[in-house]
């Protein structure tokens, strides 16, 4: 009888259940019986021994359930090696628990820093399997991350919401989405929610670009106009500093987010009203959407077919409508961005989208 363990970490998305779920019913109905250990809070549960002993009616009913019945928390892997306030290793607390429980495999569900972490266990000796999950979809290695699509649904949304009111008044709105260092959901939400500007940090803009698709508007007769705005958008005067110079700026900013300083220079050019609207975590959260319940259950269950193969240290992924898996060590640490030169952004811009570049 297999011993597995399984964690959620990082940021929370609505697809972590369906998976977990996949995950589980996966196992069961390959291996049969199964020793399961659900560890709390992530990473934390790893580290303090936090955990229960589950079964795999457990996991019935959360198909369409948001969040994580196991919880997460932020274990950020730029202090993996620092010991805590109590002087605990995490990478040998870690270890020891693992092997307390005789775990034949431990399953990892993250984002980009949980796979570094999953990538360094498995070089310390543990069997992991991981599967990628973010709303930003931006792990390297898979086309697309299970409750990416689910937050790009509820910010598409606002954006509809906004349209109705920003026609009626004729203001200029903000709609300032997630994503800190790549512009996914920004881009599939602008375009799914008919944007007329879109800003993600890929492509830095230029304040007089932004200026002159507004202007273009109101001059065709369109006196409203409505930017989708990732909160780690960037001006090109800004992308020239220094990281350290750039985030000494943002610590001495009056302004609350880019968005805010965007809409007092648009008003300060225009004279035009401007309103900002930040769904803020209300992207993370809700029922997956059946897109996501489908790759969800698709991408556990390859999971359970790796474990059952015993083939470790590989994450689950997606290649374009397949299921697949890639090293660990190929994923860990790299970040999927949005070029610039990616189709997509050349046929936004065919449709009269600006980028500010």
């Amino acid at each position: 009888m297999k011993k597995i363990g399984i964690l959620t970490s990082g940021g929370d998305c609505q697809s972590l259940n369906a998976t977990m779920r996949g995950v589980v019913k996966g196992l069961n109905h390959l291996l049969g019986d199964i020793d399961l250990y659900g560890f709390e809070d992530g990473y934390r549960g790893l580290v303090y021994g936090k955990y229960r002993k589950m079964k795999p009616e457990d996991f019935s009913g959360i198909l369409t359930r948001g969040g994580t019945i196991l919880g997460t928390s932020r274990m950020p892997f730029k202090e993996i090696h620092i010991p805590d306030q109590f002087g605990v290793d995490k990478v040998a607390a870690m270890k020891a628990t693992y092997h307390f429980l005789k775990l034949d495999c431990l399953v990892v569900l993250g984002g980009n820093g949980s796979q570094k972490t999953a990538n360094l266990l498995c070089e310390e000796g543990l069997n992991i399997v991981s599967l990628p999950k973010t709303i930003d979809n931006d792990l390297w290695g898979t086309d697309m991350t299970f409750g990416f699509q689910s937050a790009v649904d509820i910010a598409t949304s606002t954006i509809d919401c906004i349209h109705t009111t920003a026609s009626s008044h004729n203001r200029v709105f903000i709609v300032e989405l997630m994503g800190h260092k790549v512009g996914w959901v920004t881009l599939h939400a602008g375009i799914a929610g008919g944007a007329d500007i879109i800003l993600i940090p890929e492509i830095p803009y230029n304040f007089d670009h932004v200026l002159d698709a507004i202007w273009k508007r109101a001059d065709s007769g369109k006196g409203f106009t409505i930017l989708a705005v990732a909160e780690g958008a960037i001006s090109q005067e800004d992308a020239l500093l220094s990281k350290k110079k750039y985030k000494e700026k943002q610590a001495n900013s009056t302004y609350a987010t880019v968005s805010y300083e965007l809409a007092d220079r648009i008003h300060e050019a225009t004279g035009q009203e401007v309103r900002v609207t930040i769904p803020g975590h209300t992207q993370r959260g809700g029922v997956p959407d059946p897109f996501d319940r489908v790759i969800s259950t698709r991408l556990g269950v390859a999971a359970a077919e790796l474990i059952a193969r015993e083939e470790y240290g590989r994450m689950v992924v997606m290649r374009g409508y397949d299921v697949d898996s890639i090293p660990l060590s190929e994923t860990a640490g790299k970040l999927k961005y949005v070029s610039p030169d990616d189709q997509i952004i050349k046929n936004a811009k065919n449709l009269g989208i600006s980028f500010g570049d």
